[in-house]
């Protein structure tokens, strides 16, 4: 055996483990140490947008004893209906109803506001927060396109208000033991990370103008964003799909896995970037690529690419989501359950396993252990001003990511980056059509 593969495994410590931290890490649980607070810690939240994602934000709020939610908070009065009783059955209280997030951002009570609706709203309305003097999480992508990105991150700064991103995978304990030893030389010098995610959507079908629900407000609904007329194919989910509202498959999924590869190889903003794909699987309404190939570099020794299948399952056997981190003397791959490390020769030297309820991968509610570690992560950074695990400067910068496979793929060409402002170099015409969007009148958001 080589000394340099006896050094691995010395290292590794052969076997499988399940992750355990002792000392002061494990001294206490969220929710236990919830339960010391004084009534001056308690915080009272809002959740606006309420269908799915919301579901599970309550459900980690709810095991936090001195926090409530006070406010629920969306514009369609039938998933209101519907997300009371779930309240009353899951939580065992239905919190005040309101349908325009403005008035709840006008109540005093309100310390922090849980943002779950559709992207096009994520930005706009995490400033308004910030600005009514709200501490935020908001969901995956923080923005819907670079300008509010940028601005995002200055309004926090201005306005000194904690903002938490949805990328929950920053809380796994596994990922973060994985990421210090991969910082520590585990697997020798890091140079690719490797993200991918992998589902089998249906056509979304070609939208028929209707008249809009009685029971929806869908002027407030696109609230930002430029008007269009109601059609049966957008709400409450395929709005996705569709540029004047979502941002395609990289930020809805890719965020998450790029985020960790991110971290793992301690980089920022590319030098470049390079996208392939297309649309291939139906004849519908779907504007991004379902198909997707973008890489990411990042000086002269590393990258990551990022391999997306929104119709078409990469393989039937293979997981839907995960990470892998390629270095000189081993890999590592990485899931929201854990994590395994090989040497060069593929042989698995160590797996690692998430404590507690695992995170589902690829439905859209995606719950589990580690939104109950991010929410008491954001609200320890509430109560304690302790550092957030996915802070908005941090968070902005994997979302700049994202935004720039949409435009590298748009470009049609290896896209250079100001590695300072993500601004892309020398391409004025992927810079309009993409750096910043039209906004409905009234609507768009200022410092």
């Amino acid at each position: 055996m080589s000394s340099d593969r006896r050094n691995f495994i010395k290292k590794a410590s052969v076997g499988a483990a399940g992750l355990a931290f002792g000392g002061s890490m494990n001294a206490m649980s969220p929710l236990g140490y919830s339960r010391i607070l004084g009534a001056n810690d308690k915080i009272n939240c809002a959740i606006i947008g309420v269908r799915s994602r919301a579901k599970a934000h309550i459900k980690a709020i709810h095991t936090d004893s001195n926090a409530k939610i006070i406010y629920s908070c969306d514009v369609d009065d039938k998933i209101i209906e519907e997300h009371n009783e779930w309240c009353k059955k899951n939580i065992g209280y239905v919190p005040k109803v309101e349908k325009d997030f403005r008035k709840v951002l006008e109540d005093k009570k309100v310390d922090a506001v849980f943002i779950a609706t559709p992207e096009h709203w994520h930005a706009p309305m995490a400033i308004l927060a910030l600005q009514a003097g709200k501490h935020v999480y908001v969901e995956k992508p923080c923005s819907h396109n670079p300008y509010e990105n940028t601005l995002l991150v200055e309004a926090q700064k201005k306005y000194g208000k904690k903002v938490q991103m949805g990328n929950q995978q920053r809380s796994s304990k596994s990922s973060a033991l994985a990421v210090k030893e991969i910082k520590e030389g585990i697997i020798g010098e890091v140079f690719k990370g490797e993200a991918y995610y992998s589902n089998n959507r249906d056509s979304i079908g070609t939208g028929k103008n209707v008249p809009v629900p009685s029971t929806l407000d869908w002027e407030m609904w696109q609230g930002p964003a430029v008007r269009e007329d109601f059609r049966d194919n957008i709400h409450p989910y395929n709005w996705h799909w569709f540029k004047n509202w979502g941002t395609g498959e990289v930020h809805n999924n890719g965020t998450h896995e790029i985020d960790i590869c991110r971290w793992a190889l301690g980089v920022d903003l590319p030098d470049s970037v390079t996208s392939y794909g297309g649309k291939y699987a139906y004849d519908d309404d779907w504007e991004f690529v379902d198909n997707q190939q973008v890489t990411y570099k990042f000086g002269d020794d590393k990258f990551i690419t990022w391999t997306g299948h929104s119709r078409g399952l990469i393989m039937p056997n293979q997981p839907g989501r995960g990470i892998t981190i390629y270095g000189s003397k081993g890999i590592i791959t990485l899931s929201r359950g854990g994590y395994q490390l090989y040497d060069l020769g593929g042989n698995q030297i160590k797996d690692v396993k998430e404590d507690g309820d695992q995170s589902t991968g690829t439905n859209t509610r995606g719950e589990g252990v580690l939104d109950v570690n991010h929410v008491s992560n954001f609200f320890a950074g509430i109560r304690e001003d302790k550092s957030l695990n996915s802070d908005i400067k941090d968070a902005s910068i994997t979302t700049m990511l994202c935004h720039l496979g949409n435009m590298a793929q748009d470009a049609g060409e290896t896209i250079k980056i100001d590695t300072t402002t993500g601004k892309v170099l020398n391409n004025d015409k992927v810079m309009k059509d993409w750096w910043k969007r039209e906004y409905a009148p009234g609507w768009e958001p200022k410092l």
